[in-house]
């Protein structure tokens, strides 16, 4: 039951988010075309980021009481709603709206699968656990892009978001046949969510792996969105090559997940924290200096290694808190709070630095966010720690 639990949730992941992929290099250009600007196409991004950050931690919370199977239900539901109607948006204001609607059902599915997969890990193999439902996400990603780009050439915009569609429903009909509903072991703690939220800010670790979450979030708007932008700036490009460049650091980073998945089990965390967190913020400054297709390709794989170095690390570091204080759903859904809060002051950070310095500046603010942020998140983490040792030893 476990094994079957954990392939049919991990495949509906990974179809679910092939097509979010699928539409990433589509999505910026289309909103260009209705008359976005640098502002407005973050705050596109930024209403999907809102409605799924205000939702994950209630949603992650009542997934520890009611069960988690309906929630991933209705998410893939409205994933593939939007799929349908996005097509139909006329305006910029239209696909605002018809964003917030995807982020409701955003808040349904990554934050329940991470508390699924948080609750089927052994203990000590969190990191390594988590980063089997990191493929999945990565790989959908990863591979959606090149999709995406290949049916814009070839069908235009439209047929991007109703395979979007196809693919989320798909997913529905796997999670509603193999999934099965909730089990007592789901059921962790009756401690309210203000409570969880409030024991959270008091201890340094938890405090500290949220910021590092929200911290590395960062970046995800300029790389993936405004990406398309910049390089439709040079003299040649296709929707492919773009798709490609956004699927080899997707993709590099699916296929290093359990090899640091494992590491990330057996070293120290906040060594390996503070090193990918290096490597992501010097790629991201240095993306406005490539000028081929070739050279943003090979810095998007470094960035890549970069961020499978961080996502196993810190969906570990989540596990673990989730099992010993607060219930997994609690955790995940708080957890993927953060993660919305880095999106959306990323997309608010790239889009007034575009508008008002040029597009160049996205990716400079951004990329200087991350590795600010993360050194204070790392000193939080390594102070709690401390503590917890001197606490034991006592």
């Amino acid at each position: 039951m476990k094994n079957n639990t954990l392939i049919t949730l991990l495949l509906s992941v990974f179809i679910a988010l092939l097509g979010i992929g699928i539409i990433i290099p589509v999505m910026p250009v289309f909103a260009a075309e209705l008359g976005a600007g640098g502002f407005s196409l973050g705050m596109i991004i930024a209403a999907f980021s809102v409605t799924r950050g205000l939702l994950q931690p209630v949603v992650g919370s009542l997934s520890d009481k009611w069960g988690r199977k309906n929630f991933l239900l209705v998410g893939l539901l409205i994933y593939g709603i939007v799929g349908l109607i996005i097509p139909l948006a006329t305006s910029v204001s239209h696909l605002i709206w018809i964003r917030a609607f995807h982020g409701v059902g955003s808040a349904m599915i990554v934050p329940i699968a991470m508390a699924y997969i948080s609750l089927l890990s052994p203990v000590g193999y969190e990191a390594r656990y988590m980063s089997y439902l990191n493929i999945a996400i990565f790989c959908g990603i990863g591979c959606g892009p090149m999709i995406g780009g290949l049916f814009s050439d070839f069908f235009g915009f439209d047929s991007v978001f109703y395979l979007m569609a196809l693919m989320s429903f798909l997913a529905l009909v796997l999670v509603v046949t193999n999934m099965p509903r909730r089990s007592r072991s789901e059921v962790k703690r009756d401690r309210t969510l203000l409570g969880s939220i409030k024991l959270m800010m008091g201890s340094s670790r938890t405090s500290g792996i949220l910021l590092a979450r929200y911290a590395t979030m960062i970046i995800m708007v300029p790389t993936m969105a405004f990406l398309p932008l910049l390089m439709s700036s040079w003299p040649e490009h296709t929707g492919l090559q773009i798709g490609g460049v956004i699927a080899c650091r997707t993709l590099v980073n699916a296929v290093l997940q359990i090899p640091f998945g494992k590491i990330a089990d057996k070293y120290n965390k906040v060594i390996l924290l503070l090193a990918g967190s290096l490597c992501m913020s010097l790629s991201v400054l240095a993306i406005p200096s490539m000028d081929t297709v070739l050279s943003i390709t090979v810095l998007y794989i470094i960035l890549g290694v970069g961020e499978a170095v961080i996502w196993p690390v810190l969906g570990g570091y989540a596990s673990e808190e989730g099992r010993l204080h607060y219930g997994h759903g609690t955790m995940m859904g708080i957890f993927s709070f953060t993660m919305s809060g880095g999106v959306l002051t990323g997309a608010v950070l790239a889009g007034m630095s575009m508008d008002l310095f040029g597009i160049e500046w996205a990716f400079y603010t951004c990329g200087a966010a991350v590795m600010v942020i993360t050194l204070i998140a790392a000193r939080m983490i390594f102070v709690g720690e401390t503590k917890m040792a001197v606490t034991v030893k006592k």
